[in-house]
C-alpha cells in the first residue's frame, strides 16, 4: 500500500471510533482484568471493610455501653452525696441536742452549787451569829455583873445566880427584838 492510499484511508476513518480489532482486544483484556480483580481483590476489599463496619459498630456499642455505665455510677454517686449530707445533717442536729442538754445540765449543775454555796453560806452566818452571840452573852453579863458589883459596892461573883440573871435579861431583850420586827 502507497502512502497516499493509507493516508485517503485513514482520512476515510472516523478519528473517535477506534478500529474493531483494538476494540475487541482492549474489550477482553478489560473484562480479563475486571475477573482478575473481582476474584481476588474484591473479596478482600469486601472483609476489610466488614471488619471496619464491625469495629465502628463495636466501638458504637462499647461507647454506648460505657455512657450507660458511666450514668449508673454518677446516680450512684448522687446517692451516695445525699445520704453523706443527710448524715451531715443528723449528726449536725445530734451535736446541737447534745450541746443544749449539756448547757441544761450544766445551768442545773451551777444553779445545783450556787444554793449550796447559798445554803452553806447561810449556815456559815447562823454558826457565826450564834458564836458571836454566846460570846456577847457571856461579855456582857460579865460587864453587868462588874458595873453591878461597882454600883452595890460588893462582888457578885456567884456564876450561877449571875448567868441566870443575864440570860433572863437577854432573852427579854431577845423578845422585844423580835416583837418590833
Amino acid at each position: 500500500m502507497s502512502p497516499l492510499l493509507h493516508i485517503a484511508a485513514e482520512e476515510l476513518q472516523n478519528p473517535l471510533v477506534p478500529p474493531i480489532p483494538e476494540l475487541v482486544i482492549g474489550l477482553l483484556a478489560f473484562v480479563i482484568v475486571f475477573g482478575v480483580l473481582a476474584k481476588k481483590l474484591l473479596p478482600n476489599i469486601n472483609k476489610v471493610l466488614e471488619e471496619r463496619r464491625e469495629s465502628i459498630e463495636g466501638g458504637i456499642e462499647k461507647a454506648e455501653a460505657a455512657q450507660t455505665e458511666a450514668s449508673s455510677v454518677l446516680e450512684q454517686y448522687k446517692a451516695q452525696l445525699a445520704e453523706a449530707r443527710h448524715e451531715a445533717a443528723r449528726l449536725r442536729q445530734e451535736a446541737q441536742e447534745q450541746g443544749a442538754t449539756l448547757i441544761a445540765e450544766m445551768r442545773a449543775e451551777g444553779q445545783r452549787q450556787r444554793e449550796d454555796i447559798i445554803a452553806a453560806g447561810h449556815a456559815q452566818i447562823e454558826a457565826d451569829r450564834k458564836a458571836a452571840s454566846s460570846v456577847l452573852r457571856q461579855d456582857v453579863g460579865k460587864l453587868a455583873t462588874d458595873l453591878a458589883g461597882k454600883l452595890v459596892g460588893e462582888s457578885l461573883e456567884d456564876h450561877a445566880r449571875q448567868s441566870r440573871v443575864i440570860d433572863r435579861f437577854l432573852d427579854d431583850l431577845d423578845q422585844k427584838a423580835e416583837a418590833a420586827r
